[in-house]
């Protein structure tokens, strides 16, 4: 079974811009080359992309060739759009037919840390999730010593269904 294409190019909020990630700007990235995005008229934020950036990218390319196009549910890029610089990503691990869900992952560079980014790409992601009407829940994990992120998903209404000496699982359903 396969999902659609995505039909669109970018979801916006007051502050951000999201835009999928695509199979050849991860394989740019991969070889330092920014050109394609540079083309769109983004920068680079300071320290973008920082080392879990970079470890991500070969995942995002897996799930990206699962389909051969995008479907939303991979990873976006967030971009500040006061000066189009590229801040973080966001996005899903891939879609679970079986259990209609999503596992959501989030990721801002340092210097732009605190300032609720994350919520604010987060959340619209989740917004865009749900509206596709094939997400049943969308679950995260976080370290159980990461008390930004536990409160970002507490914020955003998730709630805990699991935790061990390392991880906690996290769960939001669609009401």
């Amino acid at each position: 079974m396969k999902i659609k294409e995505i039909e669109i190019n970018q979801l916006e909020t007051e502050r951000l811009i999201l835009i999928p990630f695509t199979q050849d700007i991860c394989e740019n990235i991969l070889y330092n080359d920014y050109e394609l995005l540079y083309e769109q008229g983004y920068k680079r934020g300071k320290s973008w992309p920082d080392l879990d950036m970079m470890d991500t990218i070969p995942k995002i390319i897996g799930n990206l060739s699962i389909n051969d196009y995008v479907t939303g549910f991979e990873s976006w890029l967030i971009i500040k759009k006061d000066t189009q610089e590229i801040i973080g990503d966001v996005g899903y691990k891939g879609y679970n037919f079986e259990f209609q869900n999503i596992d959501i992952g989030y990721g801002i560079i340092t210097e732009e840390r605190g300032k609720g980014f994350a919520e604010e790409a987060t959340r619209e992601l989740i917004r865009w999730a749900f509206s596709q009407e094939i997400v049943k829940e969308i679950t995260a994990k976080c370290f159980i010593d990461n008390a930004q992120s536990i409160n970002l998903l507490k914020k955003l209404g998730f709630i805990q269904i699991h935790e061990n000496e390392h991880v906690i699982d996290w769960s939001l359903k669609i009401t």
